[in-house]
């Protein structure tokens, strides 16, 4: 299964609204493919799950099963050959045919063909249902092979449902990475054998006093499990040496006294919280002022055993230990600190991963990937610590805070969402910047992919995050899966607009509470489709 470097687009316009922006796409003249509740679905079980459960949300449809071998009428899914995670969609009048060259690729054609999917405005199709797919033909694969989203269960916990919600939103737009930041200064949330006090003692609490909770090793492999069946690499971070304040309720002896300096002064004056004190349990959003006790030989158990379970309980490749923002460890301590654990991951047979500040590192083992979180334009030598990681022969993950961090207010009146990363962060803003762009030198062979952060200081809940990060995680899943703005005409803010504001009907379906932002033509008549009527609903 061959696929173009480039996207083309055959006219007649206007093409379908698929988010994210396929590579190739032809849209053909001929007749679509009516969708009715006769329409047999065949081929790949997993995939036909996948896309029974799709089309039942869009239209309320339960579809019949057909064939394994993904022969005969209908949509028809199979597996062949082809670029990892590619799949080609065919649909005219006759039918619907996805072929994946593995199963992600199958899974994304079917979130695809979920996008397709449109009421007919024509009340000669009502008796046959009232659904369309047009005729057209998309070959498409991802420009990069890590595209995550980040999940900050620390400052608020959230349940295994909640979690697994989120799962369901962001593999619907081919994301294929989970990163879970389970530890920080308001809570650890992750139950293990060796260290049981971290639970125990260190998980009850969360910003401004909320309930915390931890996830049990049942939980943690259930959502390992529930990812993967999504596609999804679940991407464990255990925050080190600093933001570690949590593990002073249960390990005093690896903890260091809280260090005061100004950025945490002048935190808890804007927000409150408190002064942090060792030992007691901190619920306030300032940062930079825990450390671990780096050159003490507890502290590297305590390392050994923690990393040392986390991997025997992690099936996929990467192992995060964070090295962001540790103020209250000395430069040199921290740089000998993440060589040492780095090299420590890798011993566990794990890809270790670190935000961009461990990019100076003593010793830094040479498969360590960084994750930058500056800003789309660098300051404060952000570029140069990224670029340590590209210097050891390694790559990078993009996440710029004034771009992708979906924490960030979307407009001044929200109660959700913080503005330090530039202000106010757009849909727009969101969109309108490339990951070979940022940092100089660094291109596209050099960058592993993309990643789009949701801290948790104000959100508690699945409406909050559904609100702060609809519709700017569907401009991060296009800068991370479709060709570069360069390679595609339609690769536009103007395009983009257009096609996400088509998504309303489909997210609403899914149960999406997103905000309908300001600069997007927003689809009145989608915002207010009811998927199926209620006799079918309730079949």
């Amino acid at each position: 299964m061959s696929l173009p470097s480039s996207l083309a687009v055959v006219s007649p316009p206007p093409a379908p609204a698929l988010v994210p922006l396929p590579r190739a796409l032809q849209v053909g003249t001929a007749a679509p493919f009516v969708l009715t509740a006769d329409t047999i679905v065949s081929g790949d079980a997993d995939a036909v799950a996948a896309a029974r459960e799709v089309i039942r949300s869009r239209t309320g449809l339960t579809l019949s099963l057909g064939r394994a071998d993904g022969t005969g009428s209908g949509i028809a899914l199979r597996l062949d050959e082809g670029v990892p995670e590619s799949y080609v969609l065919k649909a005219s009048a006759d039918g619907v045919s996805v072929v994946g060259a593995d199963a992600a690729g199958l899974f994304y054609g079917v979130q695809t063909l979920g996008q397709l999917i449109s009421r007919s405005a024509d009340a000669r199709d009502a008796a046959g249902g009232g659904w369309l797919i047009p005729a057209v033909r998309i070959e498409d694969a991802p420009r990069f092979a890590y595209r995550g989203v980040m999940l900050d269960v620390a400052r608020h916990f959230f349940d295994v449902a909640t979690v697994k919600a989120y799962i369901d939103r962001a593999s619907s737009l081919k994301f294929n990475h989970l990163h879970l930041h389970l530890t920080d200064d308001q809570g650890w949330r992750l139950e293990l054998a060796s260290r049981p006090l971290l639970t125990e003692r260190a998980a009850a609490t969360a910003i401004g006093g909320a309930p915390g909770g931890f996830y049990t090793r049942d939980d943690y492999r259930e959502l390992v499990a529930y990812a993967a069946a999504h596609h999804m690499t679940l991407v464990p971070e255990i925050d080190l040496p600093g933001h570690t304040h949590a593990v002073s309720l249960a390990y005093p002896e690896v903890s260091e006294q809280p260090v005061l300096g100004p950025q945490v002064i002048e935190t808890i004056r804007d927000f409150g919280g408190g002064t942090p004190v060792s030992g007691e349990p901190y619920e306030g959003l300032a940062v930079g002022f825990s450390s671990l006790r780096i050159t003490d030989e507890a502290t590297d158990a305590f390392v050994r055993d923690v990393l040392g379970e986390i991997a025997d309980l992690t099936p996929g490749p990467y192992l995060h230990i964070g090295g962001d923002e540790a103020l209250g460890t000395p430069r040199a301590d921290y740089d000998a600190f993440v060589g040492r654990v780095s090299r420590l991951i890798a011993d566990l047979g794990k890809t270790p991963m670190a935000w961009h500040e461990a990019g100076t590192g003593t010793g830094l083992h040479p498969t360590t990937i960084g994750q930058y979180w500056g800003f789309t334009t660098p300051t404060d030598g952000m570029d140069d610590k990224a670029r340590g990681f590209t210097a050891l022969g390694s790559r990078l993950v993009m996440s710029p805070a004034d771009a992708v961090y979906l924490d960030m207010k979307f407009d001044e009146d929200s109660p959700l969402g913080l503005t330090w990363a530039n202000g106010v962060t757009s849909a727009r803003r969101a969109y309108e910047w490339d990951p070979a762009e940022v940092i100089a030198g660094v291109s596209d062979d050099a960058i592993l992919g993309v990643e789009a952060p949701l801290w948790t200081e104000t959100a508690r809940t699945l409406a909050d995050l559904d609100a702060l990060a609809f519709p700017r995680i569907a401009a991060a899943a296009e800068v991370a899966w479709s060709p570069a703005p360069h390679a595609s005409a339609l690769r536009t803010w103007e395009s983009f607009a257009a096609r996400v504001g088509a998504q309303a009907a489909l997210w609403a379906s899914l149960g999406i509470v997103f905000t309908p932002l300001p600069g997007i033509p927003w689809r009145a008549d989608a915002m207010a489709s009811d998927p199926a009527p209620a006799e079918e609903r309730d079949a």
